[in-house]
């Protein structure tokens, strides 16, 4: 069972463990997770997670194609966040990814997310993309800084490009050129 996102989680940051869904083993709890965050309403474009076997064929076609999809696992083996890298070759020798993340409300604020985002880049770098591109809600100050200390910086700005209970919200483009290790 995961947590009430409403409570602070006992766990430390360091009891939380990022792995790759390379297996079927952590999907079921990235979907719990998805459906979680969108219930939200304040973090994805979508206000609800995705059925079990549409996540279950996100994940393997992700993986197929060359992305990145890692979750974070605490101590009970519950999924409280993911971070996805979906892999883009455009024309010529540049291969884009566009990442996604989130985290059940009692994990953040805890290093947790950015541990997750940094190892997602990582492996990006290696399975050879060479920019991650990304959007976020102008609302959600605290991503952005997290992807603003990774690196990426904002590229545009979609004005209203989200409506939230009503509210508009620009829409923030943000990229994080990736340069080979030590670059």
């Amino acid at each position: 069972m995961i947590p009430d996102s409403r409570r602070e989680s006992p766990l430390s940051p360091a009891d939380v463990r990022i792995v790759s869904t390379s297996t079927d083993e952590h999907i079921a709890g990235f979907n719990r997770c998805v459906d979680a965050v969108a219930r939200e309403r304040r973090w994805l474009r979508i206000v609800e997670g995705f059925p079990l076997q549409s996540s279950a064929t996100f994940v393997r076609s992700m993986l197929a194609a060359g992305g990145v999809h890692l979750v974070a696992v605490n101590g009970a083996g519950e999924v409280v966040g993911w971070c996805d890298i979906s892999r883009r070759d455009g024309e010529g020798p540049e291969i884009r990814g566009r990442l996604g993340m989130g985290l059940l409300s009692g994990y953040r604020g805890r290093g947790i997310g950015e541990r997750l985002a940094r190892a997602a880049i990582e492996e990006a770098r290696a399975k050879g993309m060479t920019r991650v591109e990304l959007e976020v809600f102008a609302t959600n100050a605290r991503a952005y800084a997290l992807y603003d200390r990774l690196g990426f910086r904002e590229t545009g700005r979609q004005p209203s490009g989200r409506e939230i209970d009503g509210a508009p919200v620009d829409d923030i483009m943000m990229a994080l050129p990736l340069g080979r290790e030590g670059s």
